[in-house]
């Protein structure tokens, strides 16, 4: 039965949970962490870690993009962003850093992001960023926008990317726009020879509708991360992400009756700070988890400290800051598999999810997402 609570006379509201609002539940099993395999696969590309990059240019480009394939993961390279508009990122990032060091005008850094994203996008710059994935024979992703997705998607095709995203901060599964067609995702993903990854959304509703679209993945969430995004004070709108996953699971599990054995795999993109976020993102159902703010950590993040969400970049309404990044920066390799001295879970991400695998008694994804859960009182 659903939580209800009366919020005003003949209003009842759901009760949803965040991954700060549960804990996972230990079982009668414990396991050595080295019998652990944090393995997953989408379609036919198969990754050692549960990860996917948040698409922004803050911790995406093509270089790190490599470096996360290189060490199990999968980067998703922004196809909107400014390796896609600018010949010169590393100008165009200087120009966010000294923005960003105007503490007189706070707004600036995002101003200066609107113009850098306002250049058009050129083919041939896109091109080459793909490209430069695409040798080092890591899997290949990129990132497009709902309204951009028909326009762009051949040529991202065609420059070899193998796992499309079509990610906006709410997705549906028709994409209406004033004075042109609709972007109708299943007729849209029934003509690709790609998986695609769908997203955001929130509810069960919305993620079984995606599935039958044909999406390979569904992103859950709208990548909310404290002090950066700003979707539910925009816009008002906002799901808890242990709710979120959960629902989205159970759209998973019906969907795959409802198909006789099509599994849709759900990324969990927002509220995840910590491995232990991550540890209960997956326990909630989450097949990998989509990652941005914690990978600014990393000392080759190109944002040189700062992070923020495409969604900063909208001409007339964003909903992300350009923020400082954390306050201390590792390579990547030691981020994701440690060594750390940090007692935060901060750094050693991974590692720390096969050790909580590990300490439940679970020795794969799948059986970790049966896992006990309680709720804090």
């Amino acid at each position: 039965m659903r939580d209800l609570v009366e919020i005003g006379m003949g209003r009842t509201a759901r009760r949803a949970y965040g991954l700060d609002d549960v804990e996972i539940v230990p079982s009668r099993r414990t396991r050595s962490s080295s019998v652990v395999s944090t393995a997953w696969q989408i379609d036919a590309y198969r990754f050692d870690l549960p990860l996917i990059t948040h698409p922004t240019d803050a911790i995406v480009s093509p270089g790190t993009a490599v470096a996360v394939g290189e060490l199990g993961g999968l980067g998703v390279l922004n196809a909107e962003g400014l390796w896609a508009r600018h010949a010169n990122v590393e100008d165009a990032i200087f120009r966010l850093v000294r923005a960003a060091e105007d503490t007189e005008d706070p707004t600036a850094v995002v101003r200066v992001l609107q113009e850098l994203h306002s250049a058009p996008i050129r083919l041939d710059l896109l091109t080459e960023a793909i490209k430069t994935v695409r040798e080092s024979g890591v899997t290949v992703a990129a990132r497009v926008s709902p309204q951009h997705a028909a326009e762009l998607t051949p040529d991202l095709l065609a420059a070899g990317v193998e796992i499309l995203v079509v990610q906006g901060t709410i997705i549906s599964a028709e994409h209406v726009q004033r004075d042109a067609e609709p972007l109708d995702l299943k007729d849209f993903i029934g003509r690709l020879d790609v998986p695609v990854i769908a997203g955001g959304v929130s509810d069960y509703r919305t993620a079984m509708h995606l599935m039958r679209t044909g999406a390979a993945g569904v992103i859950v969430g709208h990548g909310a991360t404290p002090g950066v995004t700003s979707t539910d004070r925009v816009l008002g709108i906002g799901v808890p992400m242990a709710t979120a996953i959960i629902d989205a699971a159970a759209a998973r599990r019906d969907y795959l009756d409802e198909t006789g054995g099509r599994y849709v795999h759900v990324l969990a993109d927002g509220g995840i700070s910590t491995s232990g976020d991550i540890a209960k993102a997956i326990a909630c159902g989450a097949d990998a988890v989509m990652l941005g703010a914690p990978l600014a950590a990393a000392s080759d993040a190109p944002g040189q400290g700062l992070y923020w969400t495409a969604a900063a970049a909208h001409p007339s309404l964003p909903r992300s800051r350009v923020a400082a990044g954390p306050d201390y920066a590792v390579d990547l390799k030691t981020l994701l598999f440690g060594p750390s001295s940090d007692a935060e879970g901060v750094v050693n991400l991974f590692g720390a999810l096969r050790r909580a695998m590990a300490k439940t008694g679970y020795s794969d994804l799948k059986e970790f997402q049966r896992v006990g859960l309680t709720v804090r009182a």
